[in-house]
């Protein structure tokens, strides 16, 4: 008997445990899956969708997360003055994320993302060079889950190969 509470109590634990973990994801609201899909997509839907998630969560970079965002947004713009303001507020979002964690390798991707696909006329790609080997040193230091995101990219980057990464 004694052994059969210390059982339910162990199972209590562990469900009441698990629901907690999932109530703090679901209430930062931020998924990193879901951001990486509208970055790498072409829907300002999506953008749009995911701008709103970080506005209303309190997830660990989100200064980083929107200034890729509203900078991937201006190549979905139409007009070409909300385009630069766009691109502008997120690039300076950005580097202000990474001015205050150099050491940041995803915040680094973010850029590197940011910049290979910049238009040559906003003049935004001087660090491509320095993030990519950045990002090559630090891989083996990243979430399983940001190793598979930065794989899938590599796949169609300039600067990262899918064979430098290990």
């Amino acid at each position: 008997m004694k052994g059969n509470i210390q059982v339910q109590l162990l199972i209590l634990f562990f469900l009441t445990g698990g629901l907690l973990h999932s109530e703090a994801r679901s209430q930062s609201g931020f998924d990193r899956n879901a951001f990486y899909n509208a970055m790498s997509g072409k829907s300002l839907e999506s953008i749009n969708d995911q701008l709103e998630v970080l506005k209303n969560s309190d997830v660990s970079g989100k200064q980083a997360f929107e200034g890729a965002l509203m900078a991937k947004k201006a190549a979905l713009l139409s007009k070409p003055n909300e385009k630069l303001k766009s691109f502008k507020a997120g690039a300076g979002n950005l580097e202000k994320a990474i001015s205050a964690d150099q050491e940041n390798t995803e915040y680094r991707f973010l850029r590197l993302m940011i910049q290979e696909h910049a238009p040559k006329i906003v003049h935004y790609n001087g660090d491509k060079d320095k993030d990519g080997k950045f990002i090559r040193d630090n891989y083996s230091k990243l979430s399983d889950e940001m190793k598979k995101i930065v794989k899938n990219y590599s796949k169609n980057s300039k600067i990262l190969k899918p064979e430098d990464l290990n």
